[in-house]
């Protein structure tokens, strides 16, 4: 049989573990497809599951419902989200990745206990994008022109960098989060978007959420949106970087699996 995988927890926080060892029942809680979502115990850990065809093809309402089983254990335990699609092709599969790694798991549930993920989202206008468009030069272009062009377009995305640093680097000084991720990508519409992870205690979101309040009343010039808490997906991907890759390499060919705990979400 085999498994779809949602999130590592900690098996203590699932009381109706305590004399199971054997898969059981999360009650009322259904993941992709409709499936039940059992809670399979692996020593100290419980790996959230529910059983899997892998003739199925995943689709984009499969993605909500695995972020949704994963929001639901977050409201009991610490957690260690997989990627979305991430399948083992049967219960030695499941065990044998869980053993091979269950000292790092551990050590990450340890580091992340009692904190969740804020996200920010920060539009900026850019203001060298209808520059770089007007005076963009083909690339068969030869000569003084193009050399030119291609001096001003380098110094125009340092000014862009320099720019995105400088909101980041406020962001961090007014929220003064426990851990950070910052990307930075451009739209058509001309505005540079800064995604910012912030890693915080949970018994601080009010007053993150209260800071965001008055931050975006402060700083006209951004448009900000605020998400969250959610389970540290980003900061789970920094722990396990290049960790467990092969974990679902053999149902690869069934479905399209990325490497196994890494963020469910952007």
């Amino acid at each position: 049989m085999a498994w779809y995988a949602y999130c590592i927890g900690e098996k203590q926080a699932f009381p109706e573990l305590a004399r199971h060892r054997k898969p059981v029942p999360m009650e009322s809680v259904l993941g992709v497809s409709g499936n039940q979502v059992f809670l399979y115990p692996a020593s100290d850990l419980a790996v959230i599951v529910s059983e899997h065809n892998p003739q199925e093809a995943l689709n984009q309402k499969s993605g909500v419902d695995h972020a949704r089983v994963i929001a639901d254990c977050f409201q009991h335990s610490t957690v260690l989200p997989f990627r979305f699609g991430t399948i083992f092709n049967d219960d030695e599969a499941l065990r044998k990745s869980v053993r091979s790694n269950q000292r790092q798991f551990l050590g990450n549930i340890d580091k992340l206990r009692g904190k969740t993920e804020m996200h920010l989202k920060i539009f900026v206008d850019d203001c060298c994008a209808k520059e770089i468009d007007r005076h963009f030069a083909p690339a068969e272009s030869v000569g003084r022109e193009y050399l030119s062009n291609l001096r001003e377009n380098a110094a125009r995305t340092r000014e862009r960098q320099t720019r995105a640093r400088a909101v980041s680097f406020q962001m961090h000084r007014l929220f003064v989060p426990l851990d950070e991720e910052v990307s930075c990508r451009l739209t058509e519409s001309g505005k540079m978007v800064l995604d910012i992870a912030h890693l915080i205690d949970r018994k601080c979101v009010e007053r993150y959420q209260n800071k965001f309040s008055s931050t975006s009343a402060m700083m006209k010039e951004c448009q900000m949106q605020l998400s969250g808490p959610w389970p540290p997906y980003h900061f789970v991907h920094r722990l396990t970087r290049g960790a467990h890759a092969p974990a679902a390499a053999a149902a690869a060919e069934k479905a399209p699996v990325a490497p196994a705990l890494q963020p469910a979400m952007a």
